[in-house]
């Protein structure tokens, strides 16, 4: 590890980030990172507002939303807006997630200006045309076709949906294919207009930059947009439960998971760290023990995703109709007993998996931008790196056993799609870990 120790002592010892950080009049968050060894910037609007923010009959509007931004504003054509931008050697690009939906764009120093200018535009003065938009329904309707089509993507959604049911933070981010063939283009617009407001939103960016320069910028290009911020989204309530779906597929495709822990919480590191020694890489456990010991298994990990409020736990597999059963008998010892029989060397294995993911995100200006949008929304603060690396450094075996015990204690999720004949009933696969 002494490569990364002295990765991390660069760090801790070398030039401080320089973070500035603007809220304008109208509640619009402006924060930039300048990187003196580098000619571009990165930079973008996160917004936050995202599935969960939708209700049943909307389902898929968001991110319908983040496609037809791209077709034209009032000052600009589709054509025009990838035109200008490629024009100066740059990109645009987005997403779209269950709780923030982000437009970024990259551009050489120089162009900052157009960047900033391009990304207001199409946040605040989308048209959408009607017949782009009968264009895009139709390629998300493909998009949402391919996603069904791709068992180990849509288990996913369908995990997703069994932990949290009947909520928006359970439903699928690409969206209902009933909402997205027929919500009308005023209700488009009325959502955005609705949920896409100042306080809402991060404009960050990294890279060779002037901050106050940055922050005239923003001035001008969001001076129309009002102040008003539109109401927090319900709170998630986990359930966790059992889903099952028989495919005549190669696989099952398998995810069983547990509640988790939201951004905030103190045990998140050590939440963090439990899913990467579990399956979160060749020296973890599931995957030691799954695929290098009994070649059960082409892919498998394990996650530990947060939310604003709430969050999931869980462990993903691939594998044969018949090894399905031995699969699911392992994932569970595993989960019921690596809390409290994970060695210091694993917890160092998978701290020093953490610590370098963050640090080598410090090269990229476009990920410290990102970084920076996250924090400001989730924290209200940038959080210095060496803050993040403090708390991973600090789990040890007493927290790791103690999140484990946290998160056992919630009901199991079920979710598994394929050739289903040899997986064991619900209740005995959560009486295993209980």
């Amino acid at each position: 590890m002494e490569g990364l120790n002295l990765l991390e002592r660069a760090v801790a010892e070398g030039p401080q980030d320089e973070i500035e950080k603007t809220v304008l009049a109208n509640g619009l968050t402006v924060i930039s990172d300048r990187m003196a060894s580098v000619e571009t910037v990165s930079l973008g609007v996160w917004v936050a507002v995202g599935t969960r923010h939708e209700v049943e009959a909307e389902n898929g509007i968001s991110h319908l939303l983040e496609h037809m931004a791209f077709k034209g504003t009032e000052r600009r054509s589709a054509r025009a807006i990838a035109e200008e931008i490629e024009a100066v050697g740059g990109h645009l690009n987005a997403y779209t997630g269950r709780e923030v939906t982000a437009y970024y764009a990259k551009v050489l120093k120089e162009n900052l200006d157009l960047g900033v200018d391009i990304l207001a535009d199409i946040v605040q003065h989308a048209v959408m045309d009607e017949e782009e938009l009968a264009r895009e329904r139709a390629v998300i309707l493909q998009e949402i076709g391919e996603a069904n089509d791709t068992p180990g993507d849509i288990i996913f959604d369908y995990f997703q949906e069994t932990a949290f049911p009947g909520q928006a933070v359970g439903r699928p981010v690409l969206g209902s294919a009933r909402v997205v063939e027929s919500v009308p283009r005023q209700a488009i617009l009325d959502y955005m207009r609705h949920h896409y407001r100042p306080a809402r939103m991060v404009l960050a960016a990294s890279g060779k930059l002037d901050h106050a320069g940055l922050v005239a910028l923003a001035e001008e290009a969001f001076r129309g947009m009002l102040p008003a911020a539109p109401p927090a989204p319900e709170s998630a309530r986990y359930q966790g439960g059992d889903f099952r779906s028989t495919r005549a597929l190669e696989q099952v495709h398998i995810v069983i998971g547990l509640e988790g822990l939201c951004h905030t919480d103190p045990d998140y590191y050590a939440a963090q760290a439990f899913a990467t020694l579990l399956g979160g890489g060749m020296s973890s456990r599931l995957f030691q023990e799954v695929r290098e010991k009994r070649g059960l298994v082409y892919t498998i990990s394990a996650f530990s995703s947060s939310f604003a409020d709430s969050g999931i736990f869980g462990v993903y597999a691939g594998t044969g109709e018949a090894e399905v059963g031995e699969v699911v008998r392992i994932i569970s010892a595993e989960l019921a007993r690596a809390g409290e029989e994970a060695s210091e060397a694993e917890i160092e294995r998978a701290a020093a998996q953490l610590k370098a993911g963050i640090l080598m995100n410090l090269e990229s200006p476009g990920m410290r931008a990102e970084q920076l949008a996250h924090n400001m929304q989730i924290f209200g603060r940038p959080i210095p790196t060496r803050e993040t690396i403090h708390h991973i450094e600090a789990v040890d075996k007493a927290a790791i056993a103690r999140v484990a015990r946290r998160l056992l204690a919630s009901r199991p999720t079920v979710a598994a799609l394929g050739p289903l004949g040899q997986l064991e009933p619900y209740d005995s696969l959560a009486a295993r870990l209980a």
